[in-house]
């Protein structure tokens, strides 16, 4: 995986009934875009290390539709 601070890692649902989850990259922790991050899961606000499995999709976010902070 490519992924820089700021892209989005969806965790598609396993079941109908189970909703993707989306979480908010804050830090890289692994080498060359790869694994571990710092994430923050958009649905709770929840924030841990994630290791993302092979049903984790990455949305790369361009700066501009990046959030600003308040």
């Amino acid at each position: 995986m490519d992924v820089k601070t700021g892209d989005h890692l969806v965790v598609r649902g396993r079941t109908v009934a189970q909703p993707d989850r989306t979480a908010e990259v804050l830090k890289v922790l692994g080498a060359d875009g790869g694994p571990p991050y710092q994430v923050r899961w958009i649905e709770d606000g929840h924030e841990g290390v994630f290791f993302p499995g092979s049903d984790a999709l990455v949305e790369h976010v361009a700066k501009s539709a990046k959030r600003r902070p308040k």
